[in-house]
Parts: C-alpha cells; structure tokens; sequence
C-alpha cells in the first residue's frame, strides 16, 4: 500500500500516462468528427474509402512512429521519446483543425499517428521500469485507463462542440492541449532508472530510485539493477532486430506480446470506438447527437471496465483475466451479430437497434477490464532489458499495424458483406485469440523482469533446473 500513497509513483504514472490520453482521444474524436466532416466535404460524404482513410492515416503514422519509437527510447531515452511525441502531435493537432481540404487533414491525422505511435510504445515502458514489480501490472494499466479516459474525453468533447460552428475543427484541434501538457510537466520529472543505469549514470538512477522504493528495500534493488546493468551491457553489443527471431527464448516471448497485440485489435476494439457513432445509425438511430450520445455510455462504460482491470490484473492475474475477457467478448459480438441479421432481413422493429446497442455496452464491458490492460501490460514485462525498447517497438508496430487493416476496411466489408456478418467474423477471431492465449501465454504477475525472463528459457530449452521449473509453475498456476 506504500507505493499507491507514494505521490511520487503516481505523478510519474500519470504524467506518463498522458501519452495514452492522446492515444484514447485521438482514437475516440474521429468516430464523432467524421460526421460533421462528411457533412462539410462532399467528397468524404460520397465515398467510404476516403472515410477510412481520414480515419487510419493516423493509424499509419502510428506505425511508423511505434517502430521508430523502439529505437528512440533505447537510444535517447523514455523521457525524450515523450516530449518528442508531443511535439509531433501538436503539431498534427494544429494542421487538422486548420485543414482547408480533405487531404491536409489526412496529412495532420499522419502527423498526430506518429506522436501517437512513439507515445503507445514509450509509456507503458516507462512507468513498469519506474514500477516496483508487485504493483507493476497495476501501474501500467493504469495508462491503458487513460487510453480510456481519453476516448470517454473525445466523446464529451464531440458533444460539447456539436452546436459550436466549426464543429469537427474543435473537436480535433483541442487534441493538442494535452499534449502541451505533459510536455510542460515531463520536463520536470525523471528519466527511467534502469535505463539512466543502462547509460551508467548511477548517481541520477539512485536519485530517482530513493523516492520509489523505502530505505529498507533502495539497497537491495539498486545492487540487483546494477548486476542486471551490467549483465546487459555485455548482451547489448549483440542486440539486433534479427535475433528477435533467431533467440529462440525472445521468439517465443515476441510471438506472445505480438501475438496479444494483434488480437486485441482483430476482435475489434477500435471498430467499435472508431465507427460506434456510425455502428449506432447502422442500428437505426439516425440522428448525429443521438448517435454521440449513445457512444458516450460505451466509452463510459469502457472506462470504468479498466478501472476494475486496474485492480484485477495483480489480483486476478493477465493470463485468467484475458481469457475471461475473451469468453464475454465472444458473447457479445454473437449478440451483435444476431441483431444486425434480423434487422438485415427486414425488421424494423427498434428491439433490435436496442440489442445492437446493448451488445456494444456488453462488448466494452467484458473487453476493457482484460483485452485492453493485458496487451500493453504483458509487452512491458516480458522481454529482457536490452530488448525491452525494440520487441516494445515491433509489438506495438504489430498493434498498429492489426488496427490499420480494421479500420480500413470495417465500412468496405460491412457493406460487402452485412454488419451482422463482419461481426460474426471478428467472434470467430476472438475464439482463436482465446485458443491463442492457452497455448502462448504464461502468467507474469508480480514476478521481476528477470524471473519472467527465465520462463522464456525454461520454454525455450527444457528445465534447467528446479528453481527455474518452480518460476514456470508459479506462473501458470498464479
């Protein structure tokens, strides 16, 4: 309980959390925007493709500054990464509300994606390696909230512009604000301890370390983040992108982060938070307000279902969390699926807009508490130090990459194949994910960077001894 009320734990995760505010607003305002933005340009009004690419050019450039950002962070360090991430987006912020045409506005939606990219990569690094390893998971997912929080914003933002002229103009530029933000504020907090330790500057690392961890406890992490440094420093020489694959211990760990990062998108968490506005007037409720109204309660209830994932992950466990996660979500994309049939045979009864919509409320309900915390949480615990920077990088570039093919072609196979159909297509993704998780994923909660890191060995290679069998059980049976 120390750390919780520790305040400085808790400003550097919420300054560095900031970066998934960005990530969630970012992901939220467009599903409210795109309608006044059809209604301004006709040419984004007669056709879905330019749609969907308003909607993932930010996607695009999220990948790219995802798989930069590994670099960066292992290079310059989390700190600057961040307040480089900022820069960019404001930037983006500025060219979308200014747009005078369709095309500078995809430019500026390029322009947020690479801010938002470095910022999903550098974040969850940042806190879990500023995080003692008992609240860890805890601490991280405490950033997937403001991913959240920050979708749940874009909608009371969307709202609240509704009636203001220039409508989507406000609603993308106030994006910048947080931004700004974090900027001011990152410049006045640390960098991460294990990586000042990395760079060996051991003085700065004690510095920072004091303020997280008690007396009783400094000494004895400071020696363990020493011998750890200096371990690395002899594997850094050999740290290569083509070893992810070669080491066959960081394989198996990349196919599961990778692997996590991937599903969480495929089953279709920002399907519903891109084009729930949009999944809401397919249901039948036609009016744009309506529309925004009826998407703040799933993004509220999105919000408050990571709340309790907060408290479940280092309770609960990533492993059993995921899976309980899935089965819900499984579910209700059945429900969804089912309205939208029986409303694609010629029903016009409002019962079944209703059900569609309380399958979305049901859908963020099982999905936000488990698929949306263990993803990032997993990707910040699971790779060893000198790979912590590039498979954070790849496997976020693997995220972007996932919800690059979703959104650019939700609106195009809906209306090839019915909404009730591409649903009934992403269950059955959820059920492989489900698979997925069985077979891949160990459980990690409350183990230290480097007992997570002997699992991967024991995976890779056989026991190699007790102590290491009794890791790989304590993890699969947490």
């Amino acid at each position: 309980m120390f750390y919780f009320k520790n305040p400085y734990i808790l400003r550097l995760t919420v300054v560095a959390g900031i970066g998934g505010l960005l990530f969630g607003y970012d992901t939220g305002v467009i599903s409210g925007a795109l309608l006044y933005i059809k209604d301004d340009f006709e040419a984004v009004k007669d056709s879905s493709f330019l749609q969907e690419t308003i909607v993932s050019m930010a996607i695009v450039g999220a990948i790219i500054g995802a798989a930069a950002g590994g670099w960066i962070n292992d290079a310059y360090g989390r700190k600057k990464a961040t307040l480089l991430a900022d820069i960019i987006f404001t930037l983006g912020a500025i060219v979308m509300a200014a747009a005078p045409d369709p095309y500078v506005l995809i430019l500026g939606r390029l322009l947020v994606g690479l801010g938002v990219g470095v910022a999903s990569v550098t974040a969850p690094v940042y806190i879990a390696e500023a995080s003692p390893s008992e609240i860890r998971g805890g601490l991280v997912s405490t950033n997937v909230l403001m991913i959240t929080g920050g979708q749940f914003l874009s909608y009371l933002v969307n709202l609240g512009f509704t009636e203001v002229p220039g409508t989507w103009r406000w609603m993308l530029g106030v994006s910048g604000v947080p931004a700004v933000i974090q900027f001011s504020l990152m410049l006045c907090l640390p960098e991460s301890p294990r990586w000042l330790f990395m760079k060996d500057d051991k003085e700065t690392a004690i510095a920072v370390m004091s303020k997280i961890y008690n007396l009783s406890r400094l000494e004895d992490e400071i020696d363990y983040l020493a011998s750890q440094a200096e371990e690395e420093h002899h594997k850094k020489k050999d740290v290569s992108y083509w070893n992810v694959f070669k080491v066959k211990e960081i394989r198996l760990a990349f196919l599961a982060g990778a692997g996590l990062q991937a599903f969480q998108q495929f089953t279709g968490i920002n399907t519903v938070m891109y084009y729930s506005p949009t999944i809401v007037q397919m249901a039948g409720f036609q009016s744009n307000q309506l529309a925004l109204l009826l998407s703040l309660i799933v993004a509220a209830m999105n919000a408050a279902g990571t709340v309790l994932g907060i408290y479940l992950i280092d309770h609960f466990g990533r492993r059993k969390l995921a899976l309980s996660s899935l089965s819900g979500v499984i579910v209700s994309l059945l429900i969804l699926s089912a309205a939208f049939f029986v409303q694609s045979s010629g029903s016009t009864s409002v019962f079944y807009g209703w059900l569609a919509v309380i399958g979305l409320a049901l859908y963020i309900g099982f999905f936000a508490p488990g698929m949306g915390p263990v993803p990032w949480t997993v990707n910040s615990e699971i790779y060893p130090e000198a790979y912590r920077g590039i498979c954070g990088g790849m496997s976020a570039t693997v995220n972007w990459i996932s919800n690059l093919i979703v959104a650019q072609t939700f609106l195009s196979v809906a209306e090839s194949i019915g909404t009730g159909a591409t649903f009934l297509i992403i269950a059955v993704v959820a059920v492989i994910a489900f698979v997925f998780v069985i077979l891949f994923l160990p459980e990690t909660k409350g183990l230290t960077f480097e007992e997570v890191e002997r699992i991967w060995k024991e995976r890779a290679w056989g026991s190699s001894g007790s102590n290491t069998q009794s890791l790989l059980e304590q993890g699969d049976e947490s």
